[in-house]
């Protein structure tokens, strides 16, 4: 098995974890703060605008599910014309973004990002770059939902149950 990753920011990460973690070729997730300043962050310093972003790292099998697919489900649980605010969450910490540590993914990341801009008929508020540096969360972060079924998100508990 072939594995890679890419990293979504779409808000608070504890219901982008749980989201993700239902589909098939998902190996792993793992929560953490991402493209701030090259310091390892605590959840105190996020939630003052240490200017990281709540970010979801995916590693999944591109055999068995597609960055194209991954992405599509991003869009599904986010409001890409929304600055640095996901449902009642808001702060720079959740912002939405697409960061990516292989430049071979870029055309493929593009063409999903671009079909997004069109059926929006706006400006994407998606950061589209490269991962700058990704800080794992405190372990009570992982898998908080499983954790604590009664927690907040701004993601429909529908949309925990597609597979």
């Amino acid at each position: 098995m072939s594995v890679k990753t890419i990293y979504l920011a779409g808000g608070c990460f504890w219901g982008m974890q749980k989201f993700f973690d239902q589909f098939d070729g998902i190996v792993s997730t793992e929560v953490g703060y991402a493209n701030g300043p090259d310091r390892a962050p605590s959840y105190q310093e996020v939630c003052t605008n240490s200017g990281h972003a709540e970010t979801l790292r995916v590693d999944y099998d591109p055999a068995v599910i597609t960055l194209t697919q991954l992405l599509n489900n991003f869009f599904m649980v986010i409001d890409p014309l929304s600055v640095n605010r996901q449902g009642n969450d808001c702060g720079v910490q959740y912002r939405t973004g697409i960061y990516y540590t292989d430049t071979d993914d870029l055309p493929e990341i593009e063409a999903v990002y671009k079909a997004e801009e069109e059926k929006a008929g706006a400006r994407l508020a998606v950061e589209l770059m490269p991962l700058q540096n990704f800080f794992p969360a405190e372990e009570y972060h992982q898998k908080y939902l499983d954790k604590n079924p009664t927690g907040y998100c701004h993601i429909p508990r529908s949309m925990f149950k597609l597979r």
